[in-house]
């Protein structure tokens, strides 16, 4: 068999029934009689081996549809869980290439999605508790230029901003996968087939892990919190409304984009040190809101809609000009974003007590008319600043899903 850009020759279904498993025999012979024997003495069978246990849990067994008009983990409610995986592509892939891994990738991503284990997994126990898994698929510039098609305007590195200290280690990427899940356990598994499915074609340029509330842990609908103890992301458009189709689903473009959307991923490093010294008054005028309820200076309630032209008994607004609130907030309708947040806490290994931050995840129609102008408020004035660092910037074009029978990306290659 011939072999062309990206692949050996051989599919992983050749390799998981024929040379691997020849090679391999003796072991799996040995392996599977001490199966049979295990089974036996248990009473059981081999098929019992690989069956969901009688007591899975709601939270093991919950599916998230894979197939649709639309990639599902941007309208899901987001997961305890997330790994956002950005892959650079080999140089000799070419579109025919890009063609057999989005195909591989997909037939895997919507096996496994619904806690069945993909057709080459050598650890099919681990696929049994999907635990509300999606894979998101998004791509980069260069995966749309090899693929021969037209890139939306906005596909592009951000503008550079003055308070960005970007690292070029959390920077751009070719192929995004965002894997969402309930489950650490099944996060890492699916990562690691996704991954390699896609070794043949592409290599990993960055990883990072992001995490919320374990599931459960607090009432459905709640808003994150980050950790300085804020909660992260009370003014969002709502899933499944006109307001956020038009936000979030792009109308306009490239055909091949119609039903996606784009993805601007920012690494924010927060210095909780930092934060540590100051006082709550001084963290709540720095947010515009109560940390305790979310609620802003001038409400009771956490989306009590905020009154910027209120002012203290000595005569300044108790929203200040240079709070988080008001320079995100705009008075231009459609200058909105859907944001989905994770927090990170890696081991600093430099004698400091974290390093830490926040995965700030955002989808929107058009990046240019609706992200840089916000971000630009913020790097202009806002007082929050003194205690974040954007040290990563990614975007990416996320296309629209698929049917059962096709595979995410089949409108560009």
């Amino acid at each position: 068999m011939t072999a062309g850009p990206g692949g050996s020759g051989f599919s992983r279904r050749h390799l998981l029934v024929g040379g691997a498993a020849a090679a391999g025999a003796g072991a799996a012979a040995m392996l599977g009689a001490q199966a049979v024997a295990g089974a036996l003495a248990r009473g059981g069978d081999t098929d019992a081996d690989r069956a969901r246990p009688t007591d899975a849990t709601a939270v093991g067994d919950a599916v998230v549809p894979f197939h649709g008009t639309h990639q599902a983990g941007i309208e899901t409610p987001p997961q305890a869980h997330a790994r956002f995986i950005a892959l650079d592509l080999r140089p000799e892939v070419d579109a025919a290439a890009l063609r057999r891994m989005l195909r591989v990738l997909s037939d895997d991503a919507a096996r496994i999605t619904q806690g069945t284990a993909p057709l080459a997994d050598t650890e099919p126990e681990l696929a049994l508790a999907p635990a509300r898994l999606t894979v998101t698929f998004g791509f980069g510039p260069g995966l749309v230029e090899r693929a021969g098609g037209i890139a939306p305007a906005w596909l592009r590195p951000l503008p550079p901003f003055g308070i960005d200290r970007l690292r070029p280690e959390w920077n751009g990427g070719d192929l995004l996968l965002h894997v969402g899940s309930d489950d650490p356990v099944t996060l890492a598994h699916t990562a690691r087939m996704l991954l390699k499915d896609a070794r043949s074609f592409a290599t990993v340029r960055w990883s990072q892990h992001g995490f919320r509330r374990a599931a459960g842990a607090e009432a459905s609908g709640s808003t994150m919190r980050n950790l300085f103890g804020q909660l992260d992301g009370t003014v969002n458009p709502v899933p499944g409304t006109a307001d956020f189709d038009e936000l979030v689903w792009s109308a306009g473009g490239p055909e091949w984009m119609a039903g996606g959307t784009s993805l601007v991923l920012r690494r924010i490093a927060m210095d909780l040190d930092g934060w540590d010294r100051v006082d709550r008054p001084g963290r709540e005028a720095a947010v515009g809101r109560r940390l305790g309820s979310g609620a802003p200076l001038t409400g009771s309630r956490e989306h009590d809609e905020p009154d910027f032209e209120a002012l203290t008994p000595v005569g300044f607004p108790v929203i200040a000009d240079f709070s988080h609130l008001r320079r995100s907030r705009s008075d231009v309708p459609g200058e909105r974003i859907f944001r989905r947040g994770y927090n990170y806490d890696e081991s600093p290994g430099d004698g400091s007590i974290s390093d830490a931050g926040l995965l700030f995840a955002s989808y929107q129609a058009d990046v240019d008319r609706q992200f840089v102008p916000i971000q630009r408020r913020l790097d202009e004035l806002d007082l929050l600043n003194e205690w974040t660092t954007p040290i990563g910037s990614a975007v990416f074009a996320v296309p629209p899903g698929c049917a059962a029978d096709g595979y995410v990306g089949e409108t560009l290659v």
